[in-house]
């Protein structure tokens, strides 16, 4: 067994290379770009929701208090049918954010740690560490993304996108876990 603590290089490193890698893909590559993109008449739509003063959270529209009821089956039909997500106002608070995604990249790398330390010994050969390893990184950085386009109807192209990030930072992690295995 391999303590999480002798693991905190390979969990800071990865997670540093994590961050690395995901400011090039959007920054740089710029395909996620259209993972969202604008509502017909834009201006109308905010201007109609400004007055409402709509407190920051997700909302369902149309939302109602039973799933079977008639009144919430013909709003339905009637639509429009949304998952709206209000946030505060005002620009987003990009480095809270960078440093939560930095947050939970340690954390993703300290649950590989703990898996990878439960079931290898010291002086485990890289290629195994790297699958167990790789594998829980995998699950840490992509599995539950595909809930976002089950429940809430995002585009599968963004989960596919998402999901492809996530294969490339579970392999940097699964490399800097082997490299720095002790």
């Amino acid at each position: 067994m391999v303590s999480v603590p002798s693991l905190w290089l390979p969990i800071l490193l990865s997670g540093v290379l994590v961050f690395l890698a995901s400011s090039l893909f959007h920054m740089l590559l710029k395909y996620h770009r259209s993972d969202a993109g604008p509502l017909p008449d834009e201006d109308k739509v905010a201007d109609a929701l400004r007055p409402l003063r709509i407190p920051p959270g997700d909302y369902s529209l149309p939302y109602g208090a039973g799933p079977g009821s008639p009144e919430l089956i013909e709003k339905f039909k009637q639509g429009p049918v949304a998952i709206l997500t209000v946030m505060p106002n005002g620009l987003p608070a990009l480095g809270v954010n960078l440093a939560r995604w930095f947050g939970y990249s340690l954390l993703v790398g300290a649950v590989a740690a703990y898996v990878a330390g439960l079931t290898l010994g010291p002086g485990a050969e890289y290629s195994l560490v790297f699958r167990v390893v790789g594998t829980v990184a995998f699950a840490g950085y992509s599995l539950a993304i595909l809930q976002s386009s089950i429940w809430w109807s995002r585009s599968w192209s963004f989960t596919l996108k998402t999901m492809a990030d996530g294969v490339v930072y579970a392999l940097l992690t699964a490399g800097t876990f082997g490299w720095l295995w002790p």
